[in-house]
């Protein structure tokens, strides 16, 4: 084994470590309240070994959110849920949910998203993440320009999210149920945009 192998385990241990230390401090308290030093102090590391990893605790909210969005990504998620799809099908096919809903699928993303705090600069990350994969989606099925586009689908992306919230991201029957009904309301509202584009 190489020094070089050692040194790659070493680091990716630590970043682990760092980004675990922080979900767990999350899960005790807002982002609000953590800084580097405490971060330190529960990782039981340094400050110097953090700041050789990491510039700041943006960075490892960051790389924590990265992480969840590569753990959910499919290539195969549409832009909105076909409105005919039963709950017990849209229960199967976890690629059709919204992409707050597939982050909070795994309980150690959960508390992180249910902090007001945060709400608004994890959006901003979904959208960026998501946005060259849906937003194309959006054109086809509605004629839009890529503009318009985006605008449909930040404005759903905020309203799933909100939905999403106010079950805790829990996965229950009821929040099947007003998921169908909230794909049913989007789907018609394409349809009808690339009714009115085609006339």
């Amino acid at each position: 084994m190489t020094k070089k192998n050692k040194l790659d385990r070493r680091t990716i241990y630590t970043v682990n470590t760092i980004k675990d230390s922080f979900l767990e401090l999350i899960n005790q308290e807002p982002y609000s309240q953590i800084n580097v030093a405490k971060l330190c102090r529960h990782a039981d590391m340094t400050r110097s070994t953090f700041y050789s990893h990491f510039d700041n605790l943006s960075a490892v909210l960051n790389a924590v959110l990265d992480d969840a969005m590569l753990f959910t990504n499919d290539t195969q998620a549409t832009a909105t849920i076909d409105p005919t799809i039963s709950l017990d099908l849209l229960k199967e096919n976890e690629s059709l949910l919204p992409a707050c809903q597939r982050i909070a699928d795994s309980s150690k993303y959960r508390q992180l998203l249910m902090d007001p705090n945060l709400n608004d600069y994890i959006i901003g990350r979904i959208v960026a993440h998501e946005k060259d994969r849906i937003v194309p989606a959006i054109q086809k099925r509605t004629g839009l320009n890529e503009s318009e586009a985006e605008l449909l689908f930040i404005y759903s992306i905020h309203g799933s999210f909100a939905i999403n919230k106010r079950h805790h991201f829990v996965k229950d029957d009821a929040w099947y149920r007003e998921l169908q009904l909230l794909n049913q309301f989007t789907s018609a509202g394409y349809e009808s945009i690339k009714e009115n584009n085609s006339n």
